[in-house]
């Protein structure tokens, strides 16, 4: 059951959605603004009294006049992936929602391939005057570090994409990384002759401080080897992450080894599925993830056999709207809010919803 916060805010997304207008003019209406034609503003009335809606919290939110700032820390969407651009899209939705309300987000982007960026950028939130944090921690011992002067200032953070465990976030929005990676090796399970030998292929550029691939290869191998499967798996770590050298490396330890799936740790999956497309190799599966454009292109031609979707449109969306319910609301928070695990395949692709 939603509580009464809850319902405010759906109450005025249901108001505008019927009267085709923007929340912001609803509004604009409710406190009686200027800016609003009498057509719709009688219209905008009339929905209100149909809805018995009241306003009470949001309207002391509004009389107030205090304006809430929320830092985003994220990685700067990149050329090679689209899965930061699908975030940051959920987290553009969540803030056209609450910006009525006096909720300002401040946007704050890392190079997902250069630890150092993301020190820069959290230096600079704790230098600003914000009220809370949206943190997607890649990097392990960096965002142990940012975190721990966050409590020093009593900022509340909401991780997404990947936890840090007994960092005492505020929530965690994401997926379950070690079981995520067991329903990997699930699905390869099936596809795979009896005993034939897996890859396993992480590529970016700061694997060893990647807390979200490394939980994800450790559940990998915990599925193979609680259910005592004799398949040999091999990993290839793979640091320069544009296309040639991926396919150099790929190309190479294929060649010297009889590979029967590949298991990719992230959405660069695409990258392999494009070896793949070019050297006309269609004996070995493909395993990887996230729901996006250059991934399903692949999942289409057969390229790849199955992506395993994290939402994260909704992980955005959910960490902003989260932040935004503890801070205007004191509403109590999970701890965890875990995605479900999708699998995605080119049969149902087209009915799925990031």
């Amino acid at each position: 059951m939603k509580n009464h916060q809850d319902q405010e805010l759906v109450g005025v997304k249901e108001i505008a959605r019927r009267a085709k207008v923007s929340i912001g003019t609803v509004d604009r209406v409710i406190h009686n603004r200027k800016g609003v034609s009498l057509k719709t503003k009688a219209k905008i009335l009339e929905i209100i009294k149909e809805l018995d809606y009241q306003p009470n919290i949001l309207a002391r939110r509004l009389a107030s006049k205090k304006v809430l700032h929320i830092a985003v820390l994220i990685p700067a969407v990149s050329p090679e992936t689209g899965y930061w651009q699908a975030s940051l899209n959920g987290i553009n939705n969540a803030e056209a929602e609450i910006k009525p309300y006096g909720i300002v987000i401040d946007k704050y982007f890392f190079d997902q391939d250069d630890k150092h960026t993301f020190l820069q950028q959290a230096t600079q939130i704790l230098k600003s005057k914000v009220d809370g944090v949206l943190l997607a921690p890649m990097f392990i011992e960096e965002s142990k570090i940012f975190v721990q002067k966050c409590i020093q200032q009593n900022l509340p953070y909401v991780f997404i994409n990947s936890d840090l465990p007994g960092q005492k976030s505020l929530c965690y929005i994401g997926p379950e990384l070690y079981h995520s990676g067991k329903l990997g090796a699930h699905l390869i399970n099936y596809i795979v002759p009896k005993n034939g030998k897996i890859l396993i292929v992480n590529i970016a550029k700061e694997i060893d401080s990647l807390h979200h691939l490394l939980r994800k290869e450790e559940g990998f191998r915990a599925y193979f080897h609680e259910n005592k499967k004799n398949n040999e798996i091999i990993k290839l770590d793979i640091r320069n992450t544009d296309y040639a050298a991926v396919k150099n490396e790929i190309d190479l330890i294929l060649k010297n080894n009889a590979v029967k799936a590949i298991f990719v740790t992230n959405s660069r999956v695409s990258f392999v599925a494009k070896y793949f497309e070019e050297a006309k190799i269609s004996e070995i599966k493909l395993v990887g993830y996230d729901f996006l454009d250059e991934n399903i292109t692949y999942l289409e031609n057969g390229a790849i056999e199955f992506l395993i979707s994290q939402k994260p449109n909704e992980q955005g969306y959910r960490g902003v709207m989260t932040l935004y319910n503890y801070l205007v609301h004191s509403q109590i928070i999970e701890s965890e809010y875990y995605m479900p695990i999708d699998v995605i395949t080119k049969e149902n692709y087209k009915f799925y919803r990031n």
